[in-house]
Parts: structure tokens; sequence; C-alpha cells
């Protein structure tokens, strides 16, 4: 079926520009053009869509109110801005509502990029609640004494930048949210970050005031909805699968964007948990006490209770985010690497090793069920004998982290 797509912009010339521009897409989207946001309202009214694309600064209803509404009236739809504005007090308004935000012009090919890979995202989830939920989703929770701690720090007058970052650098929810302001061009950054840390200092600490004091893109988790496993144990898991995951891709030596990227997408992998357990609390905890009983992971008995996995939400909820694909891929597969059709070491590879040696270490001697690693994955890509140089790197780079943090 052709992906159904609605461009909204006041200005008619802008709409017969893109027209022509998106000409060659015709046979895989079926487009509709609406000039305002109460026209687009109701065109949604009538037929189903897959995206919402809108400029910012228009009549009567600006792109983020709408972008607010669609949120509100049909959360399943992705929501894009393409603005050529720049003014602060409009982009903070479209932090929450939008998913991703490009800037005007904006190059044919990376418009069709975003739409299409925006909207192929749906495939990921089986069932419509499970992408209305996650669509929704502005922010993921956070512990509640790391949201408590970068409140105030924001509220002191001598916190640094610096400060700030590493607050967010210990935090899984905050480490998604900031990732998806960078990645995507709110703040007409849109660049390859390293770290939290990097990503902070690139928005300033005034625009990190404003997004968190103001805006709240924050949000604290509420530590009745996580049983089994709690919300430190989580979060200490997920650094030290980035911290193995990087060691690893520093073996492999396949550049710094790619060991970046291990690094995060290690420190992501469980995501999916954090949604699963804020959004259907009473659902989750039947979840664990599942696999508990059943003596099998997670992952499966989340697929018995919701018919997907947190793979797949949070691969879906970060790709809507606008996070680079080897993320996305190395959420969507981690537990079951063999189902991604590109073979070869990548950051994939990195968290899925990563995330089965934390758990080698921390849960042994538990009773609880351990993950195994994709033997024939490794053998497919020829990087089965690379398994014990990424063991022994992993595990030092684990004892040093935890040392660290002591």
């Amino acid at each position: 079926m052709k992906r159904r797509i609605l461009f909204v912009d006041d200005e008619p010339r802008v709409l017969q520009g893109l027209q022509r521009m998106l000409r060659s897409m015709r046979h895989e989207w079926q487009m509709a053009f609406a000039g305002g946001g109460k026209e687009a309202l109701e065109v949604l009214s009538r037929e189903p869509f897959d995206v919402v694309v809108s400029d910012m600064r228009m009549p009567a209803m600006d792109g983020a109110e709408l972008l607010a509404e669609v949120r509100r009236r049909h959360p399943e739809i992705v929501r894009i801005v393409l603005s050529g504005h720049s003014e602060k007090e409009l982009i903070l308004k479209s932090v929450l509502p939008a998913h991703q935000y490009l800037s005007k012009p904006c190059d044919p090919e990376v418009l069709k990029s975003a739409v299409g890979r925006a909207s192929a995202l749906r495939d990921l989830l089986r069932g419509d609640r499970l992408k209305q939920v996650v669509s929704q989703m502005d922010s993921l929770p956070s512990l509640p004494s790391l949201y408590a701690e970068i409140v105030e720090a924001l509220h002191s007058p001598d916190t640094s930048i610096q400060e700030v970052g590493e607050i967010i650098s210990k935090d899984v929810g905050m480490t998604a949210k900031i990732l998806q302001l960078v990645n995507s061009a709110f703040f007409g950054l849109c660049q390859h970050v390293s770290s939290p840390v990097q990503a902070a200092t690139l928005l300033g600490l005034e625009t990190m005031k404003a997004l968190v004091l103001s805006v709240q893109i924050f949000s604290e988790f509420d530590r009745s909805a996580l049983s089994g496993p709690s919300l430190e144990s989580l979060r200490e898991h997920s650094i030290m699968t980035g911290v193995i995951a990087k060691a690893i891709a520093r073996e492999e030596q396949p550049g710094e964007a790619a060991v970046d990227d291990a690094f995060m997408a290690g420190m992501l992998h469980d995501t999916g948990k954090l949604v699963l357990a804020a959004k259907f609390p009473q659902e989750y905890r039947q979840t664990t006490a599942r696999a508990q009983e059943k003596g099998i992971p997670i992952h499966r008995a989340e697929l018995e209770i919701f018919g997907t996995t947190h793979s797949e939400v949070g691969a879906y909820l970060m790709g809507l985010w606008g996070l680079p694909d080897s993320i996305v891929e190395a959420l969507a597969f981690h537990h079951e690497p063999h189902r991604c059709p590109e073979v070869g070491f990548s950051p994939l590879t990195a968290v899925h090793t990563g995330n089965v040696l934390d758990h080698e270490r921390s849960l042994a001697g538990t009773g609880e069920p351990l993950s195994r690693i994709d033997s024939d994955y490794l053998k497919d890509g020829g990087m089965i004998e690379r398994l014990p140089v990424w063991r022994t790197a992993g595990l030092e780079a684990a004892e040093k982290g935890e040392n660290d943090d002591g």
C-alpha cells in the first residue's frame, strides 16, 4: 500500500514546489496538500494519513498548534515540521508535539528520506494501540532522583553546561530526548554527537534551562509502574551495556562515529522497557511475573503479553525521533541480530554482545535466565573468532566503569 502523506503550508507556491519536487514519489506515496491548520484537520477527519509534514508560521493556527492537535486526535500519525523559521519561541513550542524538525530550504533527498523512513517504521509494531501510545510520547521518564538533580542544577546560577550534560548522561530517558533534539534540526544543529555532554554543550545553558524548566522535555518516572528489576538496575545495565559495546567497537576500529553510536545504542537499547512500564504498568507487571514463573527472558514474556517486545518499541520511538539508522537497528535487533538483513560488524554487533556480557556478569548465580550470544549471526558475519577478544575488552571496560562510578 502507498504511504499517505499530508503536507501543510499557508503559501501556495511552497505547496506547488513540494508537489514538483516530490513528483518522483507519486508511485510510492499518496500525497495531499492543505493550505493551513484548519484545512489540514478537515482533511484528516475525512481520510487516514501516515505522516503530516507542516510549516511552523501560519495564520490562525501555527504548526506547533496543528501538530499538538494531530497528536490528540490522531496519535498514530508521524508528525514532522518543515520550516524556514528560526524564532526560538516557535521552535520551543514544536519540541514536544513534533517527532522531527527539518529546515527549509530542504534537500529533496533529505525530505524523502525522513518521510519515507518515519512511515516505514510503522511496520515495526503490531497493533494500533501500541503505535498510538508510542507516537504520542514526547519524553521518556527519568529516574526521580536524577530528575530532581537536573531541575535543581538548572535553577542554580553556578551550574555549568558540563555539569548539566553529566547529569543527563546518567539517565536513559534524558539521553534519548536530548539526542532527538540534536539529531534533528530543531535548533539548527542536526549533527552527529558523541555524548550527552556534547549535545548539552551544543544546545547551551540558556536553551537547556528553557527546555527543562519551561517546556519540560524531561519527565519523572512513577516507581510503582516498574516491578521486577528496579529502575536503578535498568539504568545501571543500560550504561554498562553502552560501556562494553563501546569497548568492543574500539577493538574493531570501525571509526569514531560507529564507536560513539555503539555506546549510545547500548545505553538506549532498553528504552522500550521504559515505554511499556510507564504506559502499560499493569500489563508490564504481568510480563515480569510471567518471565519469572516460566523461566524465560523478559522479551519472550513481552511477546506473549503485548505481541511485540521492548526491542521493537524502543526502535520505533527512537526512529520516530530521528536517531541514526545504526542506533535504531541496534535497538530493534539486539536480542536477535540474525533478523537484521545487514551482515558484518556494526553497532548492533557490539550492543548484542555487550548486552549478553553484562547480563552474564550481573545475573550469574541469581537463577534468572540469561541472554545468549547469537553464534549463528557471528559465524555468518565471520566474527565468531573475535568473541574472546570482545569478552576480555568488554569486561575490562565494565570493571573500570564500575570503579569510576564508585
